[in-house]
């Protein structure tokens, strides 16, 4: 007998009937001869409400109290779920982030975990019962409750699989598994049997929502296998997560997807000196704006300066606004450019390692299409591009009928990428 972790998120439990659906996938899986530990989210927009609801009270909230708040939606998943394993006759125990051991950073809202004793969990298995723990959530030194930020159920599902040594983490949600593009934009995208942790990992950063990095980087470090299943199809195993190494790569390109979320930043004329990129960028990490794409120009003209482009989430740009000025005063600016009409399209793939000719085919299809490139970036296994917002559908068909993502082969190809 193995140890099974599976996570339900919000829209899985999100009423009273797709959480006794919950249950019987739960069940099934203990049918299968496992222990079971499950990890729920909160129900539907729960935390979304919570958010709007301190809104109303305060505009600033304590981020304590805040993640007291927010931890409250996790606890409603857990105890219910719990009561409907019941009702159908198995054993179960609700257990919150504190009661599961889950020791995180003494900070709030975005909270890292640290540790997990795993004591209290595994006496429960013994004792023959399935354990329900609250995701997205843990205590810190002082024993107050953190929350883990977006993504956090899917951070504390693969953090229990690991510190459990569980055959497997399965995240279930309302998608079936991790396909060629998100199915939404190409009709046709191929849902596919494996994916490496790179190429998911690559795929969450640039877009695709079905993962957080942050669950397939603790995935990867420790050889965990995840799937990502659907909670409505449960005879359907989905896409299965692993290295690298176990898979084979038919093809250079495993996926595309697409990401609305991000605004480019442009510092004008900027006086090329050493040392003038970094006070930017340290002054935006102070900040805690996190940077994705640069680009620094060559000096082009007698006044010996640089532009520097870059780009941030939407969510930031409030920070942002409010360091403009620190930022004029310590590079002198000419001007800051604002670019929101934009979106950032990517290609993945573990099979571009050693393949020339990639960049320059998705290069070409772009040009074909009249599409002008703004930025780019790359890694082994991604090509980014930022483009135009109005020529992301345009875009996004083009390059999956070009590396041959929306074809009826590619049902037999292992590796896939998840929805955009």
């Amino acid at each position: 007998m193995g140890i099974i972790v599976q996570k339900f998120g919000g829209t899985s439990v999100a009423d009273s009937d797709k959480i006794k659906n919950v249950a019987n996938a739960v069940i099934k899986e203990r049918l299968n001869g496992n222990d079971v530990v499950v990890v729920v989210s909160a129900m539907g927009h729960t935390t979304d409400n919570l958010v709007k609801l301190s809104n109303e009270i305060t505009k600033n909230p304590d981020p304590r109290e805040m993640d007291v708040l927010l931890s409250t939606g996790e606890l409603i998943s857990m105890s219910l779920l719990a009561m409907a394993i019941d009702d159908l006759g198995y054993k179960a125990v609700s257990l919150t982030g504190l009661q599961a051991g889950i020791k995180t950073e003494n900070c709030h809202l975005h909270a890292r975990i640290l540790d997990i004793d795993t004591s209290r969990v595994k006496r429960h298995l013994l004792e023959g019962k399935i354990v329900v723990v609250a995701g997205f959530q843990g205590f810190c030194e002082e024993s107050d409750i953190t929350t883990l930020g977006r993504g956090g159920s899917d951070t504390t599902a693969v953090a229990l699989a690991c510190a459990l040594n569980a055959d497997r983490c399965d995240i279930y949600s309302d998608v079936e598994g991790v396909y060629t593009a998100d199915p939404r934009i190409i009709h046709t995208a191929k849902k596919l049997k494996e994916i490496s942790y790179d190429e998911m990992l690559e795929l969450a950063r640039v877009g695709a929502n079905v993962l957080h990095p942050r669950s397939v980087e603790a995935a990867k470090l420790n050889n965990m296998k995840m799937r990502v299943r659907s909670s409505f199809k449960l005879d359907d195993l989905g896409t299965l997560i692993i290295g690298v190494d176990e898979m084979e790569l038919n093809k250079p390109v495993t996926g595309f997807a697409c990401d609305s979320s991000q605004v480019r930043i442009v510092i004008c004329d900027i006086e090329d000196k050493p040392g003038n990129a970094a006070k930017l960028f340290n002054l935006l990490a102070s900040e805690e704006l996190s940077v994705d794409m640069i680009i620094q120009s060559y000096a082009r003209n007698s006044k010996n300066t640089n532009d520097i482009a870059f780009t941030i989430s939407k969510s930031d740009m409030a920070k942002f606004e409010s360091i403009k000025n620190k930022i004029n005063e310590i590079v002198n600016a000419s001007n800051i450019y604002i670019d929101e009409d934009i979106v950032k399209v990517s290609i993945v793939g573990a099979g571009m390692i050693d393949r020339p000719g990639i960049a320059a085919k998705m290069f070409d299809t772009l040009a074909s299409q009249n599409i002008n490139i703004k930025m780019i970036s790359t890694s082994e296994i991604k090509i980014s591009c930022l483009i135009e917002k109005k020529y992301a559908t345009q875009a996004a068909c083009a390059l999956c009928s070009i590396f041959n993502l929306d074809g009826a082969e590619m049902a037999d190809v292992k590796g896939d990428l998840p929805p955009v």
